[in-house]
């Protein structure tokens, strides 16, 4: 079966058209055209590219580090999906290793299971540094050991990221995890401007939420801020949330590094898509006031950020047209994971997913999302 959408506006990823439909079947695009025999469907709005999140830890009133199963996946899947996002990484915070084996063996039955919505994971941490580790527990950071090589190293868990600090894991690992197709990334970190250098040379190409838990920019101290911004080849995810990153220094950042290496990531908590207003995590409980997490001690604890309302920030922030918000939060993320030719836009041959917004106002909203073809609501 067939079927063509004709929005009122479509942005491929490139450019935005008035009226162009687009076809699709069997969970791809196949034409921008209307095709004989396809079914019609005319849609309000804009038409974009579905939504990639490399750094999201909950959804749905589940977080994975506590409800570490396939349903807390779907869950999640489906709570991001509201507000745009078709592709997740589900993220683990740094944890014991038994925790790390059962969260990639809950991965690898989702990516058999062709879940929609989960497309790998996101290790973020143990292997950190305590001074940068933020709400992470001192208890379980330490050095990298064989068996969780072993279990990053699988090639049964999607497209898969770990978050580490270069000074606590030796050039050699990273270049090990690069090698056996690890996204490496470099956060929770008080590395110096020389270690997050030698560690880009050995193979990462990620910093997880630049600015935050990372070692800041110094007049005579790059440190990794500064290795971040001046590094060409390498991609920042950003939590534009108004609370984790000033905008000044988000729009700051956005301006010194090539724009089409920045990425929206939400870093979001199981808050998101349910009513739940508290929650215990790791010895901490968590309050969301207002669209702030914090834990007892004051300090933030991941973001209540969904991924439209960090498009709509980043326009208003950075002060960018709509168009390139989109791509932070779809193009860029799929070229940082190596699927920008079947995720993150909108091309003959790709995955069809998909996000309808409504322009009706200033502030976009998610008004549907397709996963592979499927519309969701």
């Amino acid at each position: 079966m067939i079927t063509t959408l004709i929005a009122d506006q479509l942005f491929d990823g490139k450019t935005l058209h008035v009226n162009r439909p687009i076809s699709i079947e069997d969970g791809k695009i196949i034409a921008f055209d209307t095709v004989k025999g396809a079914t019609e469907t005319k849609v309000s709005g804009l038409l974009t590219a579905g939504f990639i999140d490399t750094q999201v830890n909950g959804g749905g009133g589940y977080l994975l580090n506590q409800d570490t199963n396939l349903h807390t996946l779907k869950a999640m899947s489906t709570a991001h999906a509201k507000f745009g996002s078709s592709s997740l990484l589900p993220t683990l915070i740094t944890s014991n290793v038994q925790k790390i084996a059962q969260t990639a063996d809950v991965i690898s039955n989702a990516i058999a299971q062709h879940t929609p919505g989960i497309i790998g994971v996101h290790f973020e941490g143990p292997h950190i540094s305590e001074p940068k580790k933020g709400i992470h527990s001192s208890e379980q950071i330490r050095s990298l050991s064989q068996q969780e090589l072993d279990i990053y190293c699988r090639d049964d868990l999607g497209i898969k990221i770990v978050t580490l600090a270069p000074e606590n894991v030796s050039c050699e690992i990273i270049k090990t995890l690069v090698a056996h197709n690890v996204h490496v990334c470099l956060g929770h970190s008080n590395a110096t401007f020389e270690q997050a250098q030698a560690a880009l040379a050995a193979g990462a190409t990620g910093f997880t939420h630049l600015f935050n838990a990372m070692s800041a920019l110094e007049s005579r101290a790059p440190n990794m801020v500064g290795a971040a911004l001046l590094d060409e080849h390498s991609w920042c995810g950003l939590i534009l949330d108004g609370h984790h990153v000033h905008p000044s220094s988000a729009k700051l950042a956005y301006r010194a590094k090539a724009a089409h290496k920045m990425m929206l990531v939400t870093d979001s908590m199981s808050t998101i898509g349910s009513e739940q207003s508290k929650f215990h995590f790791d010895g901490h409980d968590i309050n969301l006031i207002g669209d702030k997490l914090t834990s007892n001690s004051g300090q933030l604890a991941g973001s209540a950020l969904d991924m439209i309302t960090a498009v709509n920030n980043a326009t208003q922030m950075l002060a960018i047209p709509l168009t390139d918000a989109l791509n932070m939060a779809s193009l860029y993320p799929a070229e940082f994971l190596g699927i920008a030719d079947t995720r993150g836009q909108l091309s003959i041959g790709a995955n069809a997913d998909l996000t309808l917004l409504s322009t009706t106002n200033s502030s976009p909203r998610v008004v549907n999302t397709w996963i592979g073809g499927k519309a969701l609501f």
